[in-house]
């Protein structure tokens, strides 16, 4: 059931993720208990690729570097630095308490989970990034009591 349930997801992000990567602004109203709206933005400045996206009152700006960009080696020998923080949507106050994981699936399909290490209100973890293709990020978060998920690809 839980494989089955993963593939379903894998399935839909692959699906919807063209919408994020294509660096324009996809807007979406879904009705869950009143209707909200999902925003998304996504590009790459230098060496750095950002997204951002608002999730039920939630704006999670992500950015995905190469370590050796940052100057930096990992013991496991991962490649990659994956950051989010998130902030309350309308005050624009970042939220510091959140606690998740981070799923990353390679393009031929291998995945790899990492909880979020919480750096004074920045999440982050390392991944190895192998291949190159779309990645697919999938990150559950909690927060303030409730759960958001965010989807985006990285293309590498």
């Amino acid at each position: 059931m839980k494989k089955r349930l993963t593939l379903i997801v894998l399935i839909l992000v692959l699906s919807f993720g063209s919408l994020a990567i294509a660096g324009t602004a996809h807007q979406s109203q879904v009705d869950k208990s009143g209707s909200h709206s999902d925003t998304m933005k996504s590009g790459v400045t230098g060496d750095t690729y950002t997204h951002q996206a608002v999730v039920e009152g939630v704006r999670a700006e992500f950015q995905v570097m190469t370590l050796a960009s940052m100057n930096m080696k990992d013991p496991e020998g991962n490649t990659h630095h994956v950051m989010v923080k998130f902030f309350h949507a309308n005050s624009k106050d970042q939220i510091k308490n959140a606690v998740g994981k981070i799923k990353v699936i390679s393009p031929s399909g291998k995945e790899r989970v990492e909880t979020l290490q919480n750096y004074s209100g920045i999440l982050a973890a390392n991944f190895t990034f192998d291949e190159k293709g779309k990645y697919g990020v999938i990150c559950l978060v909690k927060m303030d009591g409730q759960k958001r998920l965010i989807k985006f690809w990285y293309p590498y």
